[in-house]
């Protein structure tokens, strides 16, 4: 059973969330969960040590509350940013399974927004970087360095193209290359799963930017051929995580 005496909220208070959870417990009271989500996750994104100490409640809210599962998924898309969220995370397995399936069971019903909802998923997924970076392949960037020569190459993935390139502030995108997707049997086990998913719910532009995004780039500067996602994620997952 958690000491909440000995855990502090955004704000640096022990005794606030527990009574808060109580009362969202017992109704939903707007005022409560406005307040709750403030304390577990300030301005959205910073969380706390009772944030990751919530989540078992919140997960046990969530099947009757959709903010309970809405404040659970918030917390773990800013778990990457608070020192120590492994070992806080490691108390919460059970409770972050069950909250997995819920956001997959609220994904296979098509919500309107699907694309923060898929994002949800990711986050409880563990795959924190790229519940942050993949914004549905309508206008999407990805800067990443060549493994290689390490120059700095933009891939582009979206309604303007399919291509690595030279990013020149003046010029814009130059030394344009078509990316190679990689075809749906050949996706790693993470990029399977997305694209599985993207498919079973109708979600064809998300399909198929994600065979992109796991697919090939090609540098502009020396023409090496890299795989798009190892190179964003060597790039943006902190070695911690």
């Amino acid at each position: 059973m958690t000491n909440w005496t000995q855990v502090m909220d955004a704000h640096g208070a022990t005794a606030r969330v527990p009574a808060l959870l109580e009362q969202v417990e017992r109704s939903d009271a707007p005022a409560a969960w406005d307040e709750l989500g403030d304390r577990l996750c300030l301005h959205g994104e910073t969380v706390s040590p009772a944030s990751f100490a919530a989540l078992p409640r919140l997960a046990a809210l969530a099947p009757y509350r959709d903010r309970a599962l809405d404040l659970a998924c918030a917390i773990m898309r800013g778990a990457v940013q608070h020192h120590g969220g492994n070992a806080l995370l490691a108390a919460c397995t059970e409770a972050i399974a069950a909250l997995r399936e819920l956001a997959d069971r609220r994904l296979r019903s098509r919500p309107s927004d699907y694309q923060r909802a898929f994002g949800d998923l990711l986050a409880l997924a563990g795959q924190y970087h790229w519940a942050a970076a993949m914004e549905g392949f309508t206008d999407d960037f990805y800067p990443v360095p060549c493994p290689r020569c390490d120059v700095e190459v933009i891939v582009a993935i979206g309604e303007h193209g399919h291509y690595s390139a030279i990013r020149d502030w003046d010029r814009g995108d130059i030394d344009r290359r078509a990316l190679r997707p990689a075809p749906a049997e050949d996706l790693s086990d993470l990029g399977r799963w997305l694209h599985a998913t993207a498919v079973r719910d109708g979600q064809p532009r998300l399909a198929e930017g994600i065979r992109h995004l796991f697919g090939r780039a090609e540098c502009p500067r020396c023409a090496s051929v890299f795989g798009i996602a190892e190179a964003y994620t060597r790039a943006n997952l902190a070695p911690s995580w």
